[in-house]
């Protein structure tokens, strides 16, 4: 295992959140717009969370959780492959109770490590099959589409393609970004290698390469440099967009493209949740999870970040498009494992990373 990713994990700090006791009676902020009410008195139970989620998303969640139940709460913050990572380094030692991805890619390695517990039935029975472990060991809670943002003042609507595929055309020299690095692309582009094989999506890469497509390190940088010009497309989730959009109103100039609903690049990533194995608190655990599929929660994912909500009877955002795309419940997620190693190696080895 390699040790790199455990020291850059290693040197986070442990952020603690708790309510009841002294703390005060109610919260404030984006957590309030979750949980409103009287904070519960502490239970003495906790959880302890390794979250690839970023803090600013999750945080509020987490607030509102532990003001609601009383249950203390504890984080550690990195990437999600990192901390995938980390609790194969840690194993049975890990103080983690749950982890929580911004894709299934890491959970799945963790799973074909067998560091992952059974999620309770009734938590499990809060999303449609497709988006739950076959075998319980993993639940989803929002979804991010893929597609290709584009510059609307440099491109216009008859010259966007239905098709990935088409992106290594010579009419798209230059003109496409690739968060190459970032936990999202890596999922997608291992599902790409289980639909269509591996020898099949490394020729795309290695196609869009030599098309001279541009590297950018995550889903952000992207949506904001076709915003101002500096690339006129690339291949993003689907809510970094909408939120470029709701900060800068007009002068963002980006719009999201959907490729044909069949395709690849029409992909539906969801973000997953998991209990550790080894957990001594896998009834806070289940609760937190449970947290996660309830109405508040979902409705903020999908109007403050404008993501899909997973829990059955929960709507999306009225801005949001009708999700008719290719979800990730067409893909056994199970059967890849550890398949996001391989496909970092496919990806640095392509040279994207030097564009």
């Amino acid at each position: 295992m390699a040790r790199q990713p455990f020291l850059v994990i290693a040197a986070l700090i442990m952020a603690a959140t708790a309510c009841g006791g002294d703390a005060d009676p109610t919260i404030s902020g984006p957590a309030a717009e979750i949980y409103d009410g009287e904070c519960a008195d502490a239970t003495g139970g906790s959880v302890t969370i390794y979250s690839g989620r970023t803090e600013n998303l999750i945080q509020p969640v987490l607030d509102a959780f532990a003001c609601e139940t009383g249950v203390e709460v504890a984080v550690r913050w990195g990437s999600s492959t990192d901390l995938a990572l980390l609790l194969a380094e840690e194993g049975e030692r890990t103080e983690a109770d749950v982890f929580l991805s911004r894709s299934p890619g890491p959970v799945g390695f963790l799973q074909s490590e067998q560091l992952l517990g059974t999620i309770d039935q009734s938590v499990l029975e809060l999303v449609a099959e497709e988006n739950r472990s076959a075998d319980g060991t993993w639940v989803g809670f929002s979804g991010r589409k893929r597609v290709l943002v584009y510059n609307i003042d440099a491109v216009s609507p008859d010259q966007l393609p239905t098709s990935v595929f088409e992106l290594t055309d010579e009419q798209y020299r230059g003109q496409v970004a690739i968060p190459a690095t970032n936990g999202s692309f890596v999922d997608w582009f291992t599902v790409f290698r289980d639909q269509f094989g591996t020898d099949v999506a490394t020729e795309w890469l290695d196609d869009m390469v030599a098309n001279d497509a541009r590297f950018y390190p995550n889903n952000r940088a992207i949506v904001e440099a076709v915003g101002r010009g500096e690339i006129q497309m690339g291949l993003v989730n689907h809510y970094y967009n909408y939120q470029e959009q709701a900060a800068l109103g007009d002068e963002h100039r980006a719009a999201n493209h959907d490729l044909a609903d069949d395709d690849i690049g029409s992909l539906l990533i969801i973000t997953a949740a998991s209990i550790v194995a080894s957990t001594e608190n896998p009834e806070e655990a289940n609760q937190l999870l449970g947290y996660l599929l309830t109405a508040p929660v979902q409705e903020y994912f999908s109007i403050e970040t404008f993501e899909y909500p997973l829990a059955a009877g929960v709507e999306p955002a009225d801005i949001l498009p009708p999700l008719s795309a290719l979800e990730v419940g067409t893909v056994d997620f199970d059967a890849l494992g550890g398949g996001f190693e391989q496909t970092t190696v496919i990806i640095e080895a392509s040279g994207i990373l030097n564009q």
